[in-house]
């Protein structure tokens, strides 16, 4: 069939009526995820204490050290007392707009890091007319900067605990996936494209703002079944299945045995309904722990799952694959990294993604994780990277997310704060993979 046919979306008058009929019952919905530091917020006793430090020392410390910081880049900076303030502008690079409207927002970033840098602006104490330079400003610039923005003393800790606390065991995993995927179906289909893709696209060039998202996220999809050198009647495990796009064109394309696996009820019923249709397919979606599948399989794909996996169970999952792959198969992995060189830092704290948006979420040390791929037998070949590709992706979700909202075609339950801390959120993610911070690959596993 034509790429372009994969998952034709409903016409926009059928959405609203569905959206509408659903809204007659509207609980409130996200509530968990954008009061997610309700646990552990130490209120504004401890803001003010070190508010007034810095205060007697001098609050443009703060300042200082993020001038001195910026190598690359500038942020232009309309401070609280009426002043501007230039900082860095010694090389090329992002340029940021941000309006300090409160000192306690300074003293939050300086304390409390990228989780108090959100709470800063979700209480209106910073604005910024884009937020994406700015994102990527500090990222890129993370040498330079070292921990001037990231937590400390109390605010880490807390951090941290709320982490420790929602660590991916079996009942943690399936807690934390529920948390984030199942907000509903019927949120993420206003906002993804029609084949309902949740994650980072393949576009033929990432400055090309003509192609269709679909299309690239098919031409993604293809390239990870590539990977495996598939052949009709083959068995293929995907670990983490999603809504079942990368199911649809496997037993399309190859005509493979395939089993599925996710922790999401809701995206397990979606994937099955849209394999039900096929003629003959051979395809089964599980509600299982990827610790706990077993079976010998040809081939395994899994496409930005090992995300949701944390540093301490990444052996754990690396022996799934290698235990469930028979000799001489392939996986393909598609994967997002951050940089070697912050790691430590980053795996010391919980930032605003941890702790807001993807509880027990842990972003990859690319050194650390094949490492322990290869101690398992499992050669790294053909890997591929292409982060300003997962940029584009999320400019454009964020597009669509705007556009849903304007059109009143977010379902009901979702407030007005949940629809703020979604599009930081993509605006977050997409400042990070534009600095090269963070990147998104595919790899080929070999199981020698």
């Amino acid at each position: 069939m034509p790429i372009a046919g994969l998952c034709r979306p409903l016409p926009l008058a059928l959405r609203r009526a569905i959206v509408a009929h659903m809204n007659a019952q509207s609980p409130r919905r996200g509530g968990h995820l954008v009061e997610a530091d309700r646990h552990f917020e130490t209120g504004n006793g401890w803001l003010g204490r070190i508010q007034a430090r810095l205060q007697a020392g001098g609050i443009h410390r703060v300042l200082d050290r993020i001038d001195s910081g910026l190598d690359a880049g500038r942020l232009e900076t309309f401070l609280p007392d009426g002043s501007f303030r230039v900082l860095g502008n010694r090389g090329l690079g992002p340029v940021a707009e941000v309006h300090i409207k409160s000192w306690k927002a300074l003293v939050r970033l300086a304390s409390a890091g990228s989780v108090g840098w959100y709470k800063a602006w979700e209480l209106g104490e910073w604005t910024s007319p884009d937020m994406v330079p700015l994102f990527d400003l500090f990222l890129r610039n993370r040498a330079g900067l070292g921990n001037t923005a990231r937590a400390k003393g109390l605010p880490r800790l807390f951090n941290r605990l709320g982490h420790w606390l929602r660590r991916n065991s079996r009942q943690g995993s399936r807690r934390n996936i529920e948390a984030h995927y199942d907000l509903g179906n019927d949120f993420y289909a206003v906002w993804l494209d029609p084949s309902l893709t949740y994650s980072s696209a393949l576009f033929a060039s990432p400055h090309d703002i003509q192609e269709p998202l679909e299309i690239a996220q098919t031409r993604k999809i293809d390239a990870m079944l590539d990977r495996l050198n598939l052949k009709p009647g083959n068995s293929l495990l995907e670990i983490g299945c999603g809504w079942g796009s990368l199911a649809q064109r496997a037993v399309e394309r190859h005509d493979v045995r395939y089993t599925g696996l996710t922790l999401s009820a809701q995206q397990a019923e979606h994937a099955r309904a849209r394999i039900a249709h096929l003629p003959d397919a051979k395809a089964q979606f599980t509600l299982t722990d990827y610790r706990d599948v077993t079976g010998q399989f040809d081939a395994i794909a899994s496409c930005e799952m090992v995300e949701a996996v944390g540093e301490a169970y990444w052996p754990a999952y690396l022996d799934a694959i290698a235990r469930n792959l028979k000799p001489g198969g392939r996986a393909a992995i598609q994967y997002i990294a951050i940089a070697d060189d912050i790691f430590p830092a980053y795996r010391s704290g919980a930032d605003f993604i941890q702790t807001y948006v993807f509880p027990g979420g842990m972003l990859l040390s690319e050194s650390r994780f094949r490492a322990l791929a290869q101690a398992r037998g499992l050669d790294w070949q053909d890997q591929h990277m292409f982060g300003p590709h997962y940029a584009e992706t999320l400019r454009r979700w964020r597009e669509s997310f705007d556009a849903a909202v304007a059109q009143g075609l977010l379902p009901a339950g979702f407030d007005a704060r949940f629809v703020r801390l979604w599009r930081f959120y993509l605006m977050y993610c997409e400042g990070g993979f534009r600095s090269g911070g963070i990147d998104v690959g595919q790899v080929t596993l070999v199981k020698q």
